[in-house]
């Protein structure tokens, strides 16, 4: 099995590195037919389900994840060359569990491991935006492809410190040279 990184024993330098070497199906080339429903769901936590009992094996969902796709009508599929299969998610398919932060203001970095394994800078390219929620803001960060991993509350709570502790004229976050406001969209 795939030993997943410990973010606080790596610089953002060699985060950036392992993101762009992991190698991802090109899902968005495969257009075959519709094949039916894989009774599986993504709970709003991260957990992977099938049949209604969870997945256990992490790189299974690892796997899985790798062929997640999001369709044009906002729906989300696992596509393969040969077939595409329905997948129920509840909120965002991805979970940022931790994250780690080089630099203050204007020059800070925030790289986040996602429950999956993943590692996403925050950039222009991958951008996290705040949606007012019933229980308050929840933060997302874009992953790839129209998929976004919900920012878990602890990770939150990190974001709206640096947020609060920066001079900006609004609340809010840099990344990479982006600015993300805390604010709802």
């Amino acid at each position: 099995m795939e030993e997943l990184p410990d973010l606080a024993g790596l610089s953002l330098a060699e985060i950036a590195t392992l993101a762009e070497q992991r190698r991802l199906p090109p899902v968005e080339q495969w257009q075959p037919a519709h094949c039916g429903d894989s009774e599986m769901r993504i709970a709003r936590d991260g957990s992977w389900y099938h049949q209604g009992a969870p997945i256990g094996r992490s790189a299974m969902v690892r796997l899985f994840s790798t062929i997640l796709r999001r369709e044009p009508d906002g729906g989300y599929v696992l596509v393969t060359p040969a077939e595409k299969l329905s997948i129920a998610v509840e909120d965002a398919p991805f979970v940022a569990v931790e994250m780690k932060a080089e630099g203050d203001g204007r020059d800070a970095r925030l790289a986040f491991r996602l429950n999956t394994g993943d590692l996403v800078t925050a950039d222009a390219a991958h951008p996290l935006r705040f949606v007012e929620g019933e229980d308050g803001p929840r933060p997302y960060l874009h992953v790839r492809g129209g998929l976004e991993a919900l920012v878990a509350r602890p990770v939150y709570y990190e974001l709206a410190e640096r947020a609060l502790a920066g001079d900006d004229a609004q609340p809010g976050v840099w990344s990479t040279g982006a600015f993300f406001p805390l604010a709802a969209a």
